[in-house]
């Protein structure tokens, strides 16, 4: 009895993706291993970096949004991680919320010459320069502090870095290392007030940033 139409088709297809299977990779490739950590020059990877801001609006939500598309190096020697240096710049015009109205308000020039609001027409990217970094005994912790450039101004930074993961990347098979950090600013100090004090003047920056070594 010959097979279906739709069963001739499938099985040629099924027995092409049986070696595509084969070569797939059966668990994640970066693991929390310190001893996959090469020491190096590393690139920040745009695609899958991420800084997430939450404050307070209005007292009923904590609201949030993102930065992406940032770029930067990470110097690192895992056997002096004191001596890591980092700089991260992240292109403010790029800020996004889930609400059309919010991204352009955030974005808008004040009017007849007034300061604006927020970030303003065509904001200049902010800036993030390490100064000192100072790891933890957990081997896996670190106090970043350095500074940040918003807004035309600058003024220092303490991120809260935990590391992720390492390991070699399926994509370009370069060696890659994550980090996660935590940081809270207060808005006003670069210049950023609009709607104080209904919106909060607290922000808390949450990171997201894997390296491929370079």
């Amino acid at each position: 009895m010959p097979l279906p139409r739709p069963l001739l088709i499938a099985a040629p297809l099924a027995l092409l993706a049986l070696p595509l299977a084969a070569q797939m990779p059966t668990q994640a490739p970066g693991k929390p291993d310190r001893a996959r950590v090469a020491a190096g020059t590393y690139k920040l990877d745009p695609h899958h970096t991420l800084i997430g801001w939450h404050v307070d609006h209005l007292g009923f939500s904590d609201y949030f949004g993102v930065f992406g598309d940032a770029s930067g190096t990470l110097v690192l020697d895992p056997k002096n991680p004191a001596a890591a240096k980092v700089e991260v710049t992240i292109p403010v015009s790029k800020v996004l919320t889930a609400s059309a109205g919010l991204n352009e308000h955030l974005l808008r020039a004040g009017k007849d010459g007034a300061k604006p609001d927020f970030f303003g027409a065509n904001p200049a990217d902010a800036k993030f320069v390490s100064t000192a970094v100072r790891p933890a005994r957990d081997g896996i912790s670190a106090t970043i502090v350095g500074n940040l450039t918003l807004n035309g101004v600058t003024k220092p930074v303490t991120i809260a870095a935990r590391f992720y993961g390492a390991g070699n990347s399926p994509m370009g098979g370069k060696a890659t290392v994550g980090f996660s950090g935590k940081a809270t600013i207060l808005r006003s100090q670069w210049g950023i007030a609009g709607a104080l004090p209904f919106v909060g003047d607290k922000v808390v920056l949450d990171i997201a940033a894997p390296f491929e070594k370079q």
